[in-house]
């Protein structure tokens, strides 16, 4: 199968679809797709799984405080493979498809059992990481209406994170927690250098707010 022209049609089957939230947009799938495409070429794993997973690992928009978000990615294999085997994908693939979306979501805590599942996951939280990650992480805490950062403890010092309040948490709930999740060497290596702009950035803002 051809891959631009399979990217093709996964371009335009997203095009029909309204992401969750402007953190989940058709430029975080252009990402994503980015990092695993890197991913890929250095594994040399089959771009034919990672590729499809890449582009409609968030086929089904699911809100971050939605009941469902931990079966989001399970909703997003179930109809992405639907969608493949309407285009002649290939049949065999369709089971490495569905098991590199399902098992993407930190939510979802399905382990990984293939290289291209593997892949698709670090790229997936590379995106949440760096620069790009600070951004998509205030985009989404201004979507759920959350404070920007408590008053009392800033930054969980003496305290649990909870980024069901407080947008800054987040950090500590989750994003500074992925390093240590990634499964390639090349997705750890880049995960440790945006994790660390990161607290450069929490840096800063402690001292300003000093």
């Amino acid at each position: 199968m051809n891959l631009d022209w399979l990217q093709g049609q996964c371009r335009a089957y997203l095009s029909k679809i309204a992401p969750a939230d402007a953190a989940h947009d058709i430029n975080h799938v252009r990402r994503v797709v980015k990092n695993v495409v890197y991913l890929t070429d250095i594994e040399r794993a089959n771009s034919l799984i990672t590729l499809p997973s890449a582009w409609l690992h968030d086929c089904v928009a699911v809100a971050k405080d939605s009941p469902l978000r931990s079966q989001g990615s399970r909703l997003a294999a179930e109809a992405a493979t639907e969608f493949l085997a309407g285009i002649s994908y290939q049949d065999e693939l369709l089971p490495e498809v569905f098991h590199a979306i399902e098992a993407h979501s930190f939510s979802a805590g399905i382990p990984t059992r293939s290289r291209e599942a593997a892949i698709v996951q670090d790229a997936d939280r590379l995106d949440s990481l760096g620069a790009i990650g600070i951004a998509r992480c205030l985009l989404v805490g201004g979507k759920l209406n959350l404070q920007l950062i408590s008053q009392d403890d800033p930054f969980c010092d003496q305290r649990e994170p909870d980024d069901s309040q407080f947008t800054i948490d987040h950090f500590y709930a989750k994003l500074f927690k992925l390093p240590q999740t990634m499964k390639t060497e090349a997705g750890r290596k880049e995960a440790q250098r945006r994790a660390k702009l990161m607290q450069k950035y929490l840096d800063d803002l402690r001292q300003e707010m000093a």
